[in-house]
């Protein structure tokens, strides 16, 4: 999926699409942020934040005033169309790296083989991996043959139970040694499915 397009000509983003869509993620709880403190939380400079609230700005997806930016209703449809949501999911000492970040991906467990181009995806974006979870024949697994299911049944039920994911949804855990790399990471790899 592509958010924004790079320019042909001219100076390379220093953001991703992971970075447009984590800024309006963290500005779809209503809060007034201040463009400093939504470059710090995304975890990009000021100049790429300025050039990412442009852009949504122009979209009228984000009102801008002296007190702060804020999502519109349009931003929030926006936001909800894409089939991506961010899920809580602790996977403990399946994951590398200290901060973890998991997004629930809808309707592409078909183009899950063996999780591996998530992995690589996510290491692409700076993360040390990324963990995918897809539900096989009724199984909760880690592809290829890791049934969370058998190996810890309270594990796969808090799975279940928090994020809602379905037969034909996944879940990505994005794992770095900061929490904006994982972030990164997971819904890169999200974005490649979508």
């Amino acid at each position: 999926m592509k958010i924004i397009e790079v320019p042909q000509f001219g100076p390379m983003f220093r953001f991703s699409d992971a970075s447009i869509y984590w800024a309006l993620h963290i500005l779809s709880d209503g809060r007034r942020l201040g463009r400093k403190k939504l470059a710090e939380t995304v975890g990009i400079g000021e100049g790429s934040m300025r050039r990412i609230i442009d852009t949504l700005k122009e979209w009228n997806l984000i009102t801008v005033k002296q007190t702060g930016i804020t999502i519109t209703k349009a931003g929030q449809t926006f936001l909800s169309q894409i089939p991506i949501r961010v899920v809580e999911v602790e996977l403990g000492g399946a994951t590398v790296g200290d901060y973890s970040q998991s997004i629930l991906v809808m309707g592409v467990s078909e183009k899950i083989h063996n999780g591996m181009q998530q992995r690589d995806a996510g290491i692409k974006a700076g993360a040390t991996g990324c963990t995918t979870l897809v539900i096989r024949d009724g199984a909760l697994m880690i592809p290829p043959d890791w049934n969370v299911d058998e190996k810890d049944p309270e594990l796969a039920y808090k799975i279940r139970k928090d994020t809602g994911i379905t037969q034909n949804d996944i879940i990505i855990v994005g794992s770095a040694d900061t929490k904006v790399l994982a972030v990164a990471a997971a819904i890169n790899a999200a974005f490649e499915l979508i």
